[in-house]
Parts: C-alpha cells; sequence; structure tokens
C-alpha cells in the first residue's frame, strides 16, 4: 500500500490530536504532534525568563532557538508519543494553563515558525506520516494527500479541555479555559504568518457531536478512501 502524508489542521482542543494520534497507530504511520512543539518553545521561554511585562524578549529567544530540542519518544503504556524537550519529558508541563495562556504570541514569531516548519518537513519528508497543528495542509505540506480541517463550538473544545485536565488531577476553571480558547482561536486566525486556515482542497469535519469512536472512524474511512484511489 502507497504511503502519504496526513496534514489535519484545526483551532485549539477540537480533537484534532486524539483523532491523529490514534489513526497513526491503526495504520503504522509516524505521529507528529506540531502543537507540542510551538508549547515546548513556550515552556523554554517561560524557563528562561523571556516573557517581560511587555511581551516576549524575541531577539534573546531569536539567539536562543538553536538551543531548542524537540523530540518524540512512543510511550508504550499509552501507546502514544511523548513530548522531549533538549531530552526531558515535558507531556504534562507543556499542557498546562500557564502554556496555554502564552503559546499563541509564541507560535506568531516568525523565526519561530520557519525552524519548527524546517524541523516538520524534515520529518514527514519520507511520507507514512500524519501531523496535526494550524499550518500543515497550507503551509507545511501543501502537497498532503490527506488534508483534513477539524472544527467545534468554543464551547465544546472548552468543556474537552476541562474534562482533560481534571482527568489529569490539574486544576481547571471552565470560564478561564473558554477565554483562553476564544482568545487563541482569533490569534490563530489573524496572525501574520501562516494563519489557521482551511486549505482550499482540505475535508471539513465539525466533531462537535461526535464521540471520539465516531470521529476515529470517519478519519479511518478517509484514509482508506485516499489510499486505494487509483
Amino acid at each position: 500500500m502507497k504511503k502519504i502524508t496526513i496534514a489535519i489542521d484545526g483551532h485549539s482542543s477540537c480533537g484534532k490530536s486524539t483523532m491523529a494520534k490514534d489513526l497513526a497507530r491503526e495504520v503504522g504511520y509516524v505521529y507528529v504532534d506540531t502543537g507540542a512543539m510551538y508549547r515546548s518553545v513556550t515552556l523554554f521561554a517561560l524557563r528562561n525568563g523571556l516573557f517581560t511585562g511587555d511581551g516576549i524578549n524575541e531577539e534573546e529567544l531569536r539567539h536562543r532557538m538553536p538551543e531548542i530540542n524537540i523530540s518524540f519518544k512512543f510511550n508504550p503504556e499509552t501507546g502514544r508519543p511523548d513530548t522531549y524537550l533538549n531530552g526531558e519529558l515535558v507531556e504534562n508541563d507543556i499542557r498546562t494553563m500557564e502554556v496555554s495562556s502564552r503559546v499563541s504570541p509564541i507560535a506568531t514569531l516568525g523565526f519561530v515558525r520557519e525552524a519548527m516548519v524546517a524541523q516538520q518537513q524534515q520529518m514527514g519528508k519520507d511520507k507514512g506520516v500524519v501531523m496535526d497543528g494550524r499550518d500543515i495542509g497550507t503551509t507545511v505540506f501543501p502537497h498532503a494527500e490527506l488534508k483534513i480541517y477539524v472544527t467545534a463550538s468554543a464551547e465544546v473544545r472548552a468543556q474537552r479541555r476541562y474534562d482533560e485536565l481534571k482527568a489529569k488531577g490539574m486544576d481547571a476553571d471552565y470560564d478561564e479555559i473558554l477565554k483562553n480558547v476564544q482568545e487563541r482561536d482569533y490569534i490563530d486566525s489573524h496572525r501574520e504568518v501562516s494563519p489557521l486556515r482551511k486549505a482550499d482542497d482540505a475535508i471539513e469535519l465539525d466533531n462537535s457531536h461526535m464521540t471520539i469512536a465516531e470521529q476515529k472512524q470517519w478519519l479511518l474511512d478517509r484514509f482508506n478512501e485516499t489510499v486505494n484511489k487509483d
């Protein structure tokens, strides 16, 4: 069976990462969580005091970008890859509200996106990859054979994020999360570099009222349709 590139884009907390991870595991593809990459850069900036009262110390971050090495390692217990920042497991650290509230401004920086896109394209150069993010089908892999654009209402996405954090035993406030989701939607869609938008040839999925199992089957069906085309 031929290998293809699968690009899954969409707003924050719309379930695209869960869909992408499940499909990659099902079909034996490599999964790359690009959102985790930008979150890792944000965590690095937080840990190194690069956020100032007025914003981000861009020049210092630009200077220190070569110090940031992001990798993924398969976790046999969860059946999914974990994120590592400079060799340190940071999967839980990058999912906190502190990181969530600061990742969009980091992701708008052109030099950050340039560095991450270069890494992402290298990861997917041999195809057989499922990658999710904001600009995969439009910027990273504009020629991907299968492009999916996932959407859901802000309220549904906030509830999903709230449930996810509570399940991990982390503090969560629904109203704070909803505000964060809405703010990130605006920033992601209006940034100057690679804004979030649906690729012209992407298939749109509104999963507001779908179960994870239903989403998984829907995506698997689209994959099978694509790889079995003449």
